[in-house]
């Protein structure tokens, strides 16, 4: 397969994963704790995620900032400019981190422990990132927020990432060897 060839089918690849993350979003998306109906889980990350395995973390932020924008701009565009950049800045953390990890320790330990240290990763930039937007976004003091983030943020990024992240674990290699072409073995 030539230079050219491979490198279209990366492109190629890639837009289809930010069309099913796009899909996904639009498809599946529920508050998980009443108390912040504004905190949904979705799918998205699955197909980001599998992207930053296939191609290397800076693929999967690519990924992430292009769904991220179409995302902002259709299915969540009540979230305005600030729900791009916290998708980019919770989605964009875990796969930099879970696809550099990745990268280095290509098997099913080396995923394990790259999925472990996104969704850790994710959670932490989160519970910033909450703490800077949601009270411009919300209109709501900080000090609220704060009261939030343990019983609600933290719990509720863990179980998203970790639900995004387990999925992602089972189907990648499936998914792998559809992408590569590669026989099962």
């Amino acid at each position: 397969m030539s230079k050219t060839t491979k490198k279209t089918r990366k492109l190629t690849t890639m837009a289809m994963l930010v069309a099913v993350s796009v899909i996904l979003i639009y498809a599946i998306h529920f508050p998980i704790f009443p108390a912040a109906p504004f905190l949904e889980y979705d799918p998205a990350d699955i197909p980001i995620l599998i992207g930053a395995f296939l191609f290397g973390p800076i693929s999967g932020l690519a990924i992430t900032v292009v769904a991220s924008v179409i995302q902002g701009i259709t299915v969540s565009a009540s979230s305005q400019f600030i729900g791009i950049i916290m998708h980019i800045i919770s989605t964009g953390s875990m796969v930099l981190v879970a696809g550099g990890i990745y990268r280095k320790f290509h098997s099913r330990k080396g995923a394990a422990i790259a999925l472990v240290a996104g969704v850790i990763t994710m959670t932490a930039a989160m519970s910033v990132c909450n703490l800077i937007f949601t009270p411009i976004f919300m209109g709501a003091p900080r000090e609220a927020v704060l009261q939030m983030l343990v019983p609600i943020i933290i719990p509720f990024n863990l179980l998203k990432s970790g639900i995004n992240s387990i999925v992602t674990f089972f189907v990648y290699k499936s998914i792998s060897r559809l992408v590569t072409g590669e026989e099962k073995e």
